[in-house]
């Protein structure tokens, strides 16, 4: 039986393992050029952009430019949500209007479990226009975002996939490169089931990864209430100015005579 774990990243998550991971350079170059480098035969990795990037370090993995965001996390979150249909190349942007009609299946049903099974050993990942222009003319930036995603999967990978088992990742990305949603599907690995012991672990992992959700969205909304809040005083000193400004002007002219 196959299970498929979705999430949402912040700027916090696994941060100190991905600063760990990208540390090991050379010359400059991050090893996750390098990988690439290596798979498409090149020396190196200049003027490849970031769908080169991709494919060459993923044979085969799939690149779609879309606006994944559209997407919302309830619908991408659940069992019955396409991502299979992001692992072909004729995917338009129409799936990421999808929304969901009635109650949403078990993860268990066979429905469920033979859509994800026909995705399992691939990795699609969701590139919106503006990144994917951003990328073009700043192939830095280009580097930087794929070092960034292939230290999530390796990082993922080492701390939360059991040893055996085969994934299908689909990930997306925000405007700015950072990871904003994915979805990790495995299936395969130790088929006897997991033990008590790995059972409270894992529900212990879920519950901090959906503490760790939590705490995001809490952030977001008290950042953006701080945005909120900061743009209202700075309209209330523009007007308070204003109407200073106008009285002065105003005594200005009563001194010179001009109003009287």
């Amino acid at each position: 039986m196959d299970f498929g774990v979705t999430g949402k990243l912040g700027g916090y998550y696994l941060a100190g393992q991905y600063r760990r991971n990208a540390a090991g350079k050379s010359d400059g170059v991050s090893f996750a050029e390098l990988a690439a480098a290596k798979a498409a035969g090149q020396s190196d990795v200049s003027g490849m952009s970031f769908k080169d990037m991709w494919q060459a370090r993923y044979p085969g993995a799939y690149y779609h430019v879309m606006d994944g965001s559209a997407i919302s996390q309830g619908a991408w979150d659940r069992n019955d949500f396409p991502l299979e249909k992001f692992f072909r190349d004729d995917t338009d942007t129409s799936v990421t209007n999808w929304k969901p009609t009635g109650a949403e299946p078990e993860a268990a049903s066979p429905q469920v479990q033979s859509r994800w099974n026909s995705t399992l050993g691939q990795k699609s990942i969701i590139v919106p226009p503006e990144l994917e222009e951003k990328m073009k003319n700043d192939p830095e930036l280009a580097k930087r975002v794929m070092a960034n995603v292939e230290n999530f999967i390796t990082t993922y990978t080492a701390t939360s996939v059991r040893p055996g088992r085969v994934c299908s990742w689909l990930i997306s990305l925000d405007e700015n490169g950072e990871i904003e949603k994915y979805r990790v599907t495995g299936g395969g690995g130790n088929i006897s089931g997991p033990t008590e012991e790995e059972q409270r672990q894992f529900e212990a992992e879920q519950a901090a990864k959906k503490k760790r959700r939590e705490e995001y969205a809490r952030l977001n909304e008290e950042s953006a209430l701080k945005r909120r809040l900061m743009e209202q005083e700075a309209d209330e000193r523009y007007y308070k100015d204003s109407m200073t400004k106008k009285a002065v002007s105003i005594a200005a002219y009563e001194v010179a005579g001009i109003l009287k």
